[in-house]
């Protein structure tokens, strides 16, 4: 192998973006099909296939997923001896351009001082890159993709430390009762609680990494996901806004230990359409996109 070069980046990390724009997270699709067998309202089980059909047509015939092809949200694991560094930014935001050039995503970086669309999915702090430094001699990236609709519902609240778990429920219902068919639901609820508003907020979004399905390792913050997941879907707003059992697919929670004084709640929704992704750049230059993803040979066009 060549080695890891910029150009060997910035083809892993264009192939990351066009798998995530139009091939659903394999477990997302599979949580989409088991809601439209278990549902029995008409209106609601029509809306699921509608989804079906979108996530089978956009992998079958490589176009995105949603015309909202959303903000990028990179999270980059560092091994401490990779053998590039700097240039993993430009690689990426490079990527974002070949990708929007093609087709594959839509200018969605506005500048709010000029009002000027950037035009190539990149500009002032975009693509928002969160950075970590781990051992080894590997790059791992988490891509999601984040659409505009689903973003609007986020809520902060700080609570007063006593009455913080009344306080958390109360957000998260209120957060996806008032957002109603908004967001695309059914959705992905991701929950944090940290010590201050950047952390729950951001917890809170990257908790939405995880796969469907897949709990909490904590055996009670894992019970928690569980109550609020059956909470929610009581809730009856179902897919977009049509009734039905199924509002919400999962409830993705995480925490920091916080300050005493402190009770930060974040609540960050995804849509139906969860668009997200990973892949392993190793420093001999192969690469592998480790996510699971709808393939071709299960789409019917």
């Amino acid at each position: 192998m060549p080695g890891v070069t910029l150009n060997v980046l910035e083809e892993a990390f264009y192939e990351l973006v066009r798998v995530t724009a139009t091939r659903i997270p394999l477990d997302v699709y599979m949580a989409v099909r088991r809601a439209y067998e278990e549902e029995d309202e008409g209106p609601a089980k029509a809306q699921l296939g509608a989804i079906l059909r979108d996530m089978e047509v956009a992998c079958a015939r490589s176009r995105p997923i949603c015309q909202d092809t959303g903000t990028p949200y990179v999270y980059v694991e560092l091994g401490d001896g990779f053998p590039v560094r700097s240039g993993v930014a430009e690689a990426f935001a490079s990527a974002l351009r070949r990708a929007t050039r093609e087709g594959l995503l839509r200018p969605n970086a506005v500048d709010p001082v000029r009002l000027r669309n950037s035009g190539d999915n990149t500009g002032r702090f975009t693509p928002w890159i969160h950075w970590d430094l781990v051992p080894g001699d590997e790059l791992r990236v988490h891509y999601m993709s984040k659409g505009g609709g689903s973003e609007a519902p986020a809520v902060l609240r700080m609570a007063p430390p006593l009455s913080g778990w009344r306080e958390l429920a109360r957000a998260v219902t209120q957060a996806v009762a008032e957002a109603g068919p908004l967001p695309c639901p059914p959705l992905i609820v991701g929950v944090a609680v940290a010590a201050g508003a950047d952390m729950a907020l951001a917890l809170a979004k990257r908790a939405l990494l995880r796969p469907v399905g897949v709990r909490h390792e904590d055996p009670v913050v894992a019970e928690l996901e569980e109550a609020i997941l059956e909470h929610l879907n009581r809730l009856g707003v179902g897919p977009h806004g049509f009734g039905g059992r199924h509002t919400v697919l999962d409830v993705k929670m995480e925490y920091a230990h916080r300050h005493p004084a402190t009770f930060a709640i974040g609540v960050v929704v995804s849509c139906w359409a969860t668009r997200r992704g990973s892949l392993v750049v190793r420093s001999d230059g192969s690469w592998e996109i480790t996510s699971k993803h709808l393939s071709p040979g299960e789409c019917r066009p």
